[in-house]
């Protein structure tokens, strides 16, 4: 019966998506082009990691160009009622060329990651654990205990946790995740508060501020966010504050989506002011834009904007990146992503332009 009822759900989630006013976490442009917010398709209500039995079926029936129809044996990570399990891994290929420098070309897996998730309580209690396993040695990027309210509407976690700020995006070198250090790399340890009502989400966290490591003063990382979702748009703010002894670090952002016909947008605008950096050289500025063409089924193309000013007290330090990537998800848990790169650097100094060109693939469950 149960087999009998996912693979019903499969058939019926491109309705679903268009009645249901359900949460639903992706990548921020998948979320943006459905029309529903980041809290079902993922385990983690701010994104990212293991994805619900929603987050598997829309991978299967929605995402790809072609579902392969694997009969009764349905993938929902579900391996009981009390245990649910997945996985990502991103193996690419890239050429990079400076100017006046030598080009390299080379490949690499950039990560493999194993998420579990163990529901003590179905629907209530939980212990979710996101662990890089490659390259190199295994590195816990999240370890957490989770409660949800009756209601859903309020949840508590407490462990080590990524920071709610902005958007998350799948690519960590993006300015506006460099520029605030805010991203899937730099997880905290502390206890993070969720609201989810109707259009409304907001998150606040208390962290200790050292990126998972050890305390060294009395300070706290306190990071927080409020976002409001229509089907055709959302806009969000984040703020962020890391008490130092060093010097306080803080960054404000203003982030949001709009969906035009077939392109979903997305932007953001931050702020940075980092104190433990002297003169004032940590006042950062960064922008994103970047747009989505959806040309059919599992095709996708990206065009990205990229602005960083990593020290506004000093002129002619402006950086720019333009992209453009082509995305196709071939078939269920299969993606294939290729895109050619152009950084701009400092005006006077032609070595810090460069062409970044690179095939991926990504695999997930």
């Amino acid at each position: 019966m149960k087999i009998l009822s996912i693979r019903m759900m499969l058939r019926r989630v491109p309705l679903l998506l268009l009645f249901l006013a359900l949460p639903a976490h992706a990548e921020p442009y998948l979320a943006v082009q459905m029309g529903l917010k980041c809290g079902q398709c993922h385990v983690n209500p701010t994104g990212g990691g293991l994805r619900t039995v929603f987050g598997d079926a829309f991978a299967q029936s929605v995402l790809p160009h072609k579902h392969l129809d694997t009969g009764a044996d349905t993938w929902v990570g579900e391996i009981n009622r009390f245990l649910e399990v997945g996985g990502d891994l991103r193996f690419d290929g890239d050429y990079e060329k400076t100017t006046n420098t030598p080009s390299v070309d080379a490949f690499a897996l950039e990560q493999a990651r194993i998420y579990l998730n163990g529901t003590v309580i179905p629907g209530r209690l939980a212990v979710y654990v996101d662990e890089l396993v490659a390259p190199g040695g295994a590195v816990n990027e999240e370890a957490y205990g989770m409660y949800w309210s009756a209601s859903h509407q309020w949840y508590v976690k407490a462990g080590q946790m990524y920071l709610p700020f902005g958007l998350r995006l799948q690519d960590l070198t993006a300015f506006i995740q460099t520029a605030s250090g805010i991203n899937m790399t730099t997880p905290d340890q502390g206890v993070e508060f969720g609201w989810e009502h109707n259009a409304w989400d907001a998150q606040f966290a208390v962290t200790n501020g050292t990126v998972g490591g050890p305390e060294v003063d009395h300070g706290k990382e306190y990071s927080a966010q409020l976002i409001y979702v229509e089907p055709r748009w959302r806009v969000g703010v984040g703020a962020n504050l890391n008490d130092q002894e060093i010097g306080n670090k803080s960054a404000l952002a203003l982030f949001g989506g709009l969906k035009t016909g077939p392109v979903a947008w997305l932007a953001q605008v931050e702020v940075v002011d980092d104190k433990s950096i002297p003169n004032g050289a940590g006042r950062a500025f960064a922008t994103l834009l970047e747009a989505n063409l959806l040309l059919a089924a599992g095709n996708n193309l990206k065009f990205t904007s990229e602005f960083l000013n990593p020290n506004r007290e000093a002129s002619h330090e402006e950086q720019t990146r333009l992209s453009i990537v082509y995305e196709l998800t071939p078939i269920q848990f299969v993606q294939l992503r290729a895109g050619t790169r152009y950084s701009i650097g400092v005006p006077q100094d032609y070595s810090g332009h460069q062409l970044l060109g690179f095939v991926e693939l990504h695999g997930f469950f």
